[in-house]
């Protein structure tokens, strides 16, 4: 039997595609030049930049790639937008309304705003599925709202947010509207004419594309102030050679995606939910956090009463999962999106988040299914009502 453990934390990163390392080699070794040199070597990377950037377009939908911005990952976008659009349109003084459930970046990213440029915050609450009810946003807006920030889907219980009804509200008013999509965009679920948003924040670690790059869909006219600055590199929003190699291995992920050359997201879907119905079943008191049906086709947040989930999966070796996000690995803290659904501490500290993704396999579901129920069955509590007896020996 194998001991690579059963990778089921896909949300917190996906393993590199071989196509997509085998785009990116040449520019890893060979093909060394710097886009903005004016000689050959830097023509064929700025070539590839330029390849990378429409491929990237095509999987948000957008309609051209020069409203693409390449940054090192979701984190990067999520400032340049939050911070780069806000500062653009209003320098101090505004008003930004984002949801209870956002991932930590952009609540970041809010702050520096309201710390040093006399902004104010609104977060709104969510629906125990974690859903925001696009009425609640409509209802806080006033005549200083810059900026809304709504996550497409959630990086810990999967649900996704209603963006399309959301931004009639927002485009009515002339505010602009983010939304942190690193999560959806390899599902072929983002769509941003579609949604109607002005910003969207991307990752290519979450797509099978390497670590450390990134992408800004910046809508055209949509106002921003780029937030690193130097050289004039992409369109003077964010300055720095950029990184080829990166990129490159971005646009072929994105390229997979929108080809149609990689596991369906049914397929997954299937998966996850196979998985989910056998713990359902085995373990009593489990529930599944998150929206039933709107939600990421991988995501599989369930909380199994009467344990500390960290305790359970130091007993599953077998298995790589998470407790919630990546970001809040070694926290003491519960997680803010568990509990803003109406979790207690207890029972968001009893909360696995177990992703499937495209790697994922049948045997992978089967046995890691029965490894979380047997090891699951250790660490319940005995039955109410009866009574532990202990032999002397």
């Amino acid at each position: 039997m194998s001991t690579t453990p059963i990778y089921l934390d896909h949300q917190a990163t996906t393993p590199l595609g071989g196509r997509v390392l085998e785009a990116m080699l040449p520019f890893l070794s060979h093909e060394y030049g710097n886009p903005s040199s004016p000689h050959a070597f830097g023509h064929t990377a700025a070539e590839a930049v330029r390849t990378a950037r429409r491929q990237v377009a095509a999987l948000v939908r957008a309609e051209n790639e020069r409203e693409v911005v390449f940054t090192s990952g979701a984190t990067e976008a999520n400032h340049l937008a939050i911070v780069g659009a806000a500062l653009a349109i209003r320098p101090s003084g505004g008003h930004l309304v984002t949801t209870a459930i956002e991932h930590k970046a952009v609540l970041a990213a809010c702050r520096r705003l309201v710390d040093h440029h006399g902004y104010t915050l609104t977060r709104v609450a969510v629906d125990g599925y974690g859903r925001v009810c696009p009425g609640d946003i409509a209802a806080v807006l006033n005549r200083n709202t810059v900026l809304v920030s709504v996550m497409h889907g959630n990086n810990e219980i999967g649900t996704l947010q209603r963006l399309a009804a959301i931004a009639e509200i927002t485009a009515s008013r002339g505010i602009v509207l983010h939304t942190d999509a690193a999560q959806s965009a390899g599902y072929d679920l983002l769509d941003v004419a579609e949604l109607g948003v002005d910003l969207a924040s991307l990752s290519g670690h979450k797509i099978h594309g390497p670590k450390g790059i990134g992408a800004l869909y910046l809508r055209g006219g949509t106002p921003v102030i780029g937030q690193q600055t130097g050289g004039g590199q992409e369109r003077g929003l964010r300055a720095g050679t950029p990184n080829v190699p990166a990129i490159v291995g971005f646009g072929a992920a994105a390229h997979l995606v929108t080809t149609e050359t990689v596991p369906a997201p049914s397929r997954i879907r299937a998966l996850r939910d196979r998985l989910q119905g056998r713990l359902l079943v085995a373990i009593p008191g489990a529930a599944v956090n998150g929206h039933p049906h709107r939600r990421l086709p991988g995501n599989l947040s369930l909380t199994l009463p009467g344990m500390e989930a960290i305790d359970l999966l130091d007993r599953l070796p077998g298995i790589a999962a998470s407790t919630g996000s990546a970001c809040n690995t070694g926290s003491a803290e519960p997680s803010h999106v568990l509990t803003a659904i109406g979790l207690t501490r207890d029972q968001a500290r009893a909360t696995l988040r177990l992703s499937v993704g495209r790697t994922t396999t049948d045997a992978d579901i089967n046995r890691a299914a029965d490894l979380i129920i047997r090891t699951a069955h250790t660490l319940m509590p005995p039955p109410s009502g009866r009574a532990c007896t202990t032999t002397v020996t």
